[in-house]
């Protein structure tokens, strides 16, 4: 992770307007537009029907969608709904469906599982433990990941490297760990040039976002962060492990 002098809101700006806030455009930024666009043609030339965009509905994701729809990619994009995310993440998908004319394929957890799961360990298990938390990801996102990628060669993500340390070398593209590629074609953007972009193009996006919280998960596991603080710092606080749910672990 870069030192926090340089994260955009080290200086502590007022809140309001992310774009106005974050947004600036580059003549880098061009060349790397160009250069994800040429990723995602790529790859959609290479997989076919094999890929699949796996989008968060975060900011990132939500480039990652103009930049297929905005080009025509035959690339189907589809979304976790755990049950527990926000009203303002799941109103994205009919301004996706508006802006795009493009449907967005949600996958859910098993509600018999949900069920078993919060009677057993409670509604607000994640707080328990880690091991709660993580058996927590495990029936929300884990299985109906496995279920959005099962017979896809390919799934696009909206990583990039500047968001934790952990993220510090995400690839390109990479093998996943299951012998299925894992592509992030604006892994080296900035969170300014994500915005800039965001402004140029319009991109609907999470309001969430203009109050501070860069990474949006589920409502209970989600805060805004403090003036300083890591990308990711918003999402688990209560935990002094790496902020990953599994969803981007090798296994």
């Amino acid at each position: 992770m870069s030192e926090v002098s340089s994260l955009p809101w080290a200086a502590a700006p007022a809140a309001g307007n992310a774009i106005g806030l974050y947004a600036k455009w580059t003549p880098a930024l061009d060349a790397k537009t160009a250069a994800a666009l040429q990723r995602l043609t790529d790859a959609s030339i290479e997989h076919g029907d094999g890929l699949v965009q796996s989008s968060s509905l975060g900011v990132e994701d939500m480039v990652i969608t103009d930049l297929i729809a905005r080009t025509q990619l035959p690339i189907a994009i589809s979304t976790l709904d755990t049950g527990k995310l926000h009203p303002e993440t799941l109103a994205l998908l009919p301004r996706i469906k508006e802006r795009y004319d493009r449907d967005v394929e949600v996958f859910r957890p098993v509600a018999d599982a949900v069920i078993q799961f919060v009677s057993r360990e409670g509604d607000d298990a994640m707080y328990k433990s880690i091991d709660l938390r993580k058996g927590c990801c495990g029936i929300r996102k884990m299985e109906p990941l496995g279920r959005m990628l099962k017979g896809r060669s390919a799934w696009i993500t909206g990583l990039r490297r500047e968001q934790s340390g952990a993220r510090g070398d995400v690839a390109f593209d990479e093998d996943d760990g299951n012998n299925r590629r894992k592509i992030s074609p604006i892994a080296d953007w900035t969170w300014a040039e994500v915005w800039a972009y965001v402004e140029k193009y319009d991109v609907p996006y999470n309001p969430l976002h203009d109050q501070f919280m860069p990474s949006i998960g589920c409502a209970p596991c989600t805060r805004a962060i403090a003036v300083g603080e890591d990308f990711r710092a918003g999402r688990w606080w209560w935990e002094d492990s790496t902020k990953e749910c599994g969803l981007h672990a090798k296994s």
